[in-house]
């Protein structure tokens, strides 16, 4: 080969250099977060999803970008804002909670994944746990079992018990589950139970009324969108009997409940960065198995209980992964 033929071939190598360093960056991701909340109510979620995201490589502002769409309580906007992400577009929807079972529609279009606080089977968003069907996948909250231990709980903080109360929403896909197994622990106890469905803010205004006729000696509050929404009435409520809370979510203890015990939320929407990541690098959701927490926490309200006149057993507090003082 000449000389100068070998220096113009290399000339057009180095040319192309840039374009196909080009071709080699990964493309930019596009997710939008959609949920019927305001903004500063699930902040932390969104964190946690964030430093999930750039565990997995994904980080935004370099290689991935990030649409929030909040609803602010109103769930009939979910649709119209679900159609909106889906338009510039994004390549995935991650949402929680009531927003989910608005998206099944907008699933044949853009995949989601969830966090969900009933069970996913029994909502008809995936035919099982272990292969959901649909374009839809993630991680489901309900935790049935933990409710008896709410009430072993009770029983060791209280050991004179004999009168629990449980408010829940029975439209809350596995309730029946979370109350089958609150009953069960419930006779092996000796604790009577009195049932409160409260499947509106109406209903439960209606319970309070109910139970200041009949008080019971603890109110187990199953963690519901009306009973979450409600938490602090139901508390200052319970407050009012001189009645402790007991519930499954830390925010419930954040808000005066007495004790909480269940799934640690903020883990729970770090590990949904594992399904978006799998989403995003092309599995299909409908293969992905919904999970279940593995990360739990004990959260005790000191302030909760010297209004009461509880004092927490010395092994109750050692165990516990938080006290509110």
């Amino acid at each position: 080969m000449k000389r100068r033929e070998f220096i113009t071939m290399l000339g057009s190598a180095a040319a192309l250099w840039p374009v196909a360093a080009f071709a080699q960056q990964p493309r930019k991701r596009h997710l939008g977060w959609l949920t019927t909340a305001p903004a500063g109510d699930v902040s932390p979620f969104l964190d946690a999803l964030r430093a999930g995201l750039a565990a997995q490589g994904h980080v935004e502002g370099r290689n991935l970008t990030i649409t929030a769409r909040y609803a602010d309580g109103d769930i009939s906007r979910v649709p119209g804002l679900a159609e909106e992400l889906a338009k510039l577009p994004v390549d995935l929807i991650v949402t929680q909670g009531t927003a989910t079972r608005q998206l099944i529609s907008t699933s044949a279009a853009v995949p989601v994944v969830y966090v969900f606080s009933a069970d996913p089977v029994l909502a008809g968003l995936a035919e099982s746990l272990a292969r959901p069907g649909r374009r839809m996948t993630g991680i489901t909250l309900l935790s049935a079992e933990m409710n008896g231990k709410r009430l072993e709980l009770l029983r060791e903080i209280l050991p004179q018990i004999g009168r629990v109360a449980i408010v829940a929403s029975p439209t809350h896909a596995g309730e029946e589950l979370e109350r089958k197994n609150s009953i069960e622990m419930a006779e092996k106890l000796g604790i009577a139970i009195q049932y409160y469905p409260t499947p509106t803010t109406e209903a439960l205004r209606a319970a309070f009324i109910r139970m200041t006729l009949d008080p019971p000696q603890a109110l187990v509050v199953f963690p519901d969108p009306i009973t979450f929404t409600n938490r602090r009435p139901i508390v200052d409520f319970a407050n009012g009997l001189r009645v402790p809370v007991i519930s499954g979510w830390a925010d419930f203890a954040d808000s005066g409940a007495l004790c909480t015990y269940g799934p640690r939320l903020v883990e729970s929407y770090r590990r949904l960065a594992y399904y978006a990541d799998r989403v995003l690098k092309g599995d299909n959701p409908a293969e992905l198995p919904i999970e279940r927490p593995t990360a739990f926490e004990l959260v005790l309200n000191l302030k909760a209980a010297g209004t009461l006149g509880i004092q927490f057993p010395p092994a109750l507090l050692a165990r516990a992964d938080r006290v509110i003082e």
